[in-house]
């Protein structure tokens, strides 16, 4: 049996890393936040030298704490933020372009009439919260020099000197063929990238290379974008569930199995992870801004902080007819218009900071309920259950709504740190090819179960003035 393993998130507003016992646990945490600059025009950038010294900052911290050898690492990583970087040095040529950054809006224009044609070899919508448009984007404005990745390969090949990523994030760029999950030569042409030095696409759980950023030397075993490490730590690993991750923005992933769903709901068909040379399929639904609009309110003074949801939310019984769309970054999926900005209406002079707080806590679980009956559309049958994890679960409000709103349990996972896990029972299958993926995984039960407490048609009308005023905005706002 291998011994501890060390597990690092590499994520937007941080790096999250644990030292993760198999008998014991996690028996050491490190934590480091990052910073990401919000420009006018929809930019959103990251230093990614900060990005690069919070793992290890955040790595080196876990494994002082646990106080022991590691045998193996895992990374897990944002996605699609990208950057340009030099292979022969490692240094960036650019800054890392986030994942929520819209500046690419200009690349998919030109690919529009190539939209569905995209649709049925990636399996993703044409949207710049992809990797290929920011990809493109970079070319065509910042450099023509060194590659052009997504951030994972750019970590590991400062980590380890090799040049890879694996089939999940790959198939988050849109360069990606799903049913092959090998690059597309017809999505690369599209965009102009036929000539990139892409990395080779490689399993999730498998000897990657070595690194002594850390100290010790490690082997580096364990690979998969973020959604998808939560997912596999939600033990998520047929279909019939969903699990939702509510963080920067709140993720929506349904188990298809090994074969990848095209339906025509508006979620993402993509690589859950692939294993062993067996890939496995999900659908996959995004809601832009999660805690980041908590945090928008809080910018505003009408609350401190998350923590501060349920003692503003609860001096009011219910929203007071206010709606709020939180779309401060667009909408996402089922929409796919990251050009509407939000909206708020039903405002009245006896409105107060408790109408607003409910008001973003429907807001955001209206959204997750269209993305899980987008999901169940596609499945042909109804979810049974919502598994969920992240910061914003905390909230006894939040969660609430969303089980009223969905009419179906949910089921708050008692894991706080659901990606780390999951790369970290990745990087024991990649360090012990003869263990099951099923013991790989964490143990998994809820710390908390939130059943409905309102009616079918109490929720049903809820979603309803929801829907309302998200059409409003889709009727103002021009195509």
């Amino acid at each position: 049996m291998t011994g501890p393993v060390l597990a690092v998130d590499q994520g937007t507003s941080g790096t999250k890393a644990l030292v993760i016992c198999p008998e014991r646990g996690v028996i050491g945490t490190g934590f480091v936040s990052v910073g990401t600059r919000r420009l006018p025009g929809g930019l959103v950038e990251a230093d990614p030298e900060e990005l690069y010294e919070s793992v290890i900052v955040a790595g080196r911290r876990a494994l002082a704490e646990a106080d022991e050898p590691v045998t193996a690492l895992g990374l897990a990583n944002q996605g699609e933020t990208v950057l340009a970087w030099d292979p022969d040095t490692g240094m960036p040529l650019t800054d890392a372009i986030v994942w929520q950054d819209r500046r690419a809006e200009s690349v998919c224009a030109e690919l529009a009439e190539h939209a569905d044609e995209l649709r049925r070899i990636t399996g993703l919508p044409l949207d710049p919260y992809f990797a290929a448009p920011k990809m493109a984007w970079i070319r065509r404005h910042l450099t023509r020099d060194g590659m052009v990745t997504t951030s994972d390969s750019w970590l590991v090949h400062r980590l380890t000197g090799t040049h890879v990523t694996d089939a999940a994030t790959a198939g988050r760029t849109q360069l990606l063929d799903l049913d092959k999950a090998a690059w597309s030569p017809r999505a690369l042409d599209l965009y102009g990238l036929v000539d990139e030095r892409l990395p080779g696409v490689v399993d999730c759980a498998r000897l990657i290379g070595t690194t002594t950023a850390f100290g010790a030397e490690i082997p580096l075993t364990g690979l998969v974008v973020d959604q998808q490490a939560a997912l596999l730590a939600q033990r998520v690993t047929a279909p019939g569930a969903a699990k939702c991750t509510y963080g920067t923005g709140a993720f929506l992933l349904a188990h298809t199995g090994d074969t990848p769903r095209r339906g025509d709901s508006g979620l993402v068909s993509c690589v859950a992870w692939r294993l062993g040379g067996r890939t496995s399929y999900c659908l996959d639904g995004q809601v832009y801004t999660a805690a980041s609009a908590v945090r928008w309110l809080t910018d505003l003074g009408v609350i401190t902080g998350p923590a501060d949801l349920d003692r503003v939310g609860s001096t009011v019984p219910d929203n007071g007819g206010v709606t709020f769309v939180p779309a401060l970054a667009g909408l996402a999926a089922p929409w796919w218009r990251g050009d509407l900005r939000g909206s708020l209406t039903g405002l009245a002079l006896d409105t107060t900071s408790g109408h607003l707080v409910r008001a973003l806590c429907e807001g955001l679980a209206a959204q997750v309920v269209e993305l899980a009956e987008a999901a169940a559309t596609d499945l042909g049958t109804p979810l049974d259950v919502l598994r969920v994890d992240g910061g914003l679960t905390r909230s006894a409000l939040l969660m609430q709504t969303q089980a009223d709103l969905l009419q179906r349990p949910v089921e708050v996972s008692a894991l706080p740190d659901a990606t780390a896990l999951g790369v970290g029972a990745l990087a024991r299958l990649g360090a012990e090819p003869g263990l099951t993926l099923a013991d790989a995984l964490p143990d998994w039960k809820p710390a908390a179960v939130y059943e409905p407490r309102i009616t079918p048609d109490h929720a049903a009308e809820r979603l309803a003035a929801f829907r309302t005023e998200v059409t409003a905005l889709l009727d103002r706002a021009p195509v």
